[in-house]
């Protein structure tokens, strides 16, 4: 009895669960709904309390921010310096939610950086809407949402969408595009493309270039021309309607692009394509330099839950590349990255564009049921799945121990259950129940963003150390203070402080700051305190050493003690 019982609950629970999948795939909407939710659920955690991360994101936030301080939308600058290594639209988006903020009545709207990451975060969640679109031209429902919920779980969406900069942006324009060119390549017997194809695809290729350039035409150009290779002909791309779509692409981009040429007297074209673009190809800028096969390795993490199985769905698409379906995604993928494998200047989200194909392969794969448990090394290379979250779990644990001499202990409760369902899923995979593994995969994906982003960072306290700084600042009357910093120089610090914070090199300089200025602050890093004191008793100046700010700079991979000295005396 009690056995039978037990068999109708189960029954039961399937049902209703069946019934509830039933009635989601049931409508369009429904599905994007959930797939909002679960992009949400990814990528607010944090959104607001994380600290600008240095040093690109509070570089294009600053910009943005002197856009608005200085009423020009054309030319684009950190300080007194041309930021001419970009085009113009991701300054104009942020600028644009800023002045929203503003209206709202956001107190500070200028330096709180969720503002600025505004954009980013629409893009991811368009990414993840477009990805589900694209998807659609491969699959059915089901199908087109499993791929879509790859992308928003990925850690580097994830990362992308809590930054302001162009990446997540310049992602969704990417899919996008891909997502129109597969339709006028998968349907390409048809002749015509409905107009709403139409529209996402040149939109998004204006506004791809508007943001970053060359690249959007990269993986649309490479794509089109190995498929045009394939069939012999590109005829197929003319049901694009291309003189249409370019005149309407040089509508919105050309406006800019003659502006700042006027501006800057050509600098812009100079600096982007001379020094950005091509400095890249031909050596590596700064730090970012590593070996090809750098994002084969750094993939497992970025595209994590789904990378491994994406691992195991590579013979699939070698198998059946001379489909279409499959044709047409490797077209999306291969090029590409060997080109970016090549290029010297490596950063692991360069490559995120391509991911909404290796997540159709992926569910192609599965649907198939080519991955699963039977695949050669497959039970043992899952061990992937819970290796991430457990490996953050240690991780942040033992580097806030090592910084903070603490423990994340609001973090450990969301981190030990993400790893916990990651085992889940592991254990899912074995027993060969991919949908379940994928789920399990998902729901991890949200406890590590809840644990990493919401918990994990806030107790991380010397890691943030401009946010410290100038904690410090605010108690100076605002518009009055004069601030100044001597061996931290990190972008974060202006953004936070001050469009006029001054850079000083030296002890002297950091004593004549002070001197010149009746109302000021200077943060003077210990490696510069002997030859700043010894400069103050030869001037006479004695001033007052309000606290002290230590941390760990991870940009420049050191420990940093900074005084904060002040001279009030002039101050209202």
């Amino acid at each position: 009895m009690d056995g039978s019982v037990a068999q109708q609950n189960l029954s039961l629970r399937r049902f209703s669960a069946a019934q509830l999948a039933s009635f989601v795939e049931r409508s369009h909407a429904r599905l994007c709904a959930v797939l909002v939710l679960l992009s949400l659920a990814c990528f607010l955690p944090g959104f607001t309390s994380l600290q600008p991360m240095d040093r690109d994101e509070p570089r294009y936030a600053q910009a943005s921010k002197q856009m608005l301080e200085s009423h020009d939308f054309v030319d684009v600058r950190f300080q007194d310096e041309a930021r001419y290594k970009k085009p113009v639209g991701i300054y104009w988006m942020q600028s644009a939610t800023v002045t929203i903020g503003e209206v709202l009545g956001v107190s500070e709207a200028r330096t709180t950086i969720a503002l600025y990451r505004l954009p980013s975060l629409f893009g991811a969640i368009a990414t993840v809407l477009l990805t589900y679109w694209a998807a659609l031209a491969f699959f059915g429902r089901r199908g087109a949402f499993l791929t879509a919920a790859l992308m928003a779980t990925c850690v580097i969406l994830m990362v992308e969408a809590r930054l302001a900069k162009t990446d997540a942006m310049l992602t969704a324009c990417s899919v996008a595009v891909m997502g129109g060119l597969a339709r006028a390549y998968l349907s390409r017997g048809a002749g015509v493309l409905p107009r709403r194809a139409l529209l996402i695809f040149w939109a998004g290729f204006a506004l791809g270039i508007l943001i970053k350039g060359p690249l959007i035409l990269m993986f649309a150009g490479l794509t089109a021309g190995i498929l045009s290779y394939k069939e012999r002909s590109s005829r197929w791309l003319l049901t694009l309607r291309p003189w249409i779509g370019l005149g309407f692409t040089l509508a919105v981009v050309l406006p800019w692009f003659i502006a700042i040429a006027i501006k800057s007297g050509g600098a812009f074209y100079s600096q982007a394509v001379g020094h950005d673009m091509l400095g890249k190809v031909g050596t590596a800028q700064k730090y970012h330099w590593a070996p090809p096969g750098f994002y084969l390795l750094s993939f497992f993490a970025t595209f994590w839950p789904g990378a491994i199985l994406a691992a195991i769905a590579v013979p699939f698409a070698w198998i059946h590349r001379k489909e279409e379906p499959v044709a047409f995604a490797l077209a999306w993928i291969v090029p590409s990255w060997l080109v970016f494998e090549a290029v010297p200047t490596k950063l692991p989200h360069y490559t995120m564009p391509l991911f909404p194909a290796v997540a159709i392969l992926t569910v192609m794969a599965i649907s198939r049921h080519f991955v699963g448990p039977h695949r050669p090394l497959a039970k043992l290379s899952t061990v992937l799945i819970p290796f991430i979250p457990l490996g953050l779990t240690v991780g942040l644990s033992a580097v806030n121990w090592s910084f903070d001499g603490t423990l994340p202990y609001r973090a450990l409760p969301a981190l030990v259950a993400a790893s916990v369902v990651a085992l889940y899923a592991w254990w899912l995979f074995i027993r060969n129940r991919m949908l379940s593994c994928l789920w399990a995969g998902f729901i991890s994906s949200v406890f590590l963003a809840i644990g990493v982003f919401g918990f994990a960072q806030l107790d991380l306290r010397s890691l943030k150390i401009s946010d410290r700084l100038a904690e410090t600042v605010k108690n100076f009357p605002s518009g009055t203070v004069s601030v100044g910093t001597l061996g931290y120089r990190e972008p974060s610090l202006v953004f936070l402080t001050s469009t006029n914070l001054r850079m000083l090199d030296t002890g002297s300089d950091a004593s004549s700051f002070l001197k010149n200025n009746s109302c000021a602050i200077v943060f003077v890093d210990r490696r510069f305190e002997t030859d700043f004191r010894m400069e103050n008793e030869r001037l006479g100046l004695a001033p007052a050493l309000s606290t002290r700010i230590s941390g760990f700079n991870i940009n420049s991979g050191r420990r940093v003690d900074i005084g904060v000295y002040s001279d009030d005396s002039g101050c209202p």
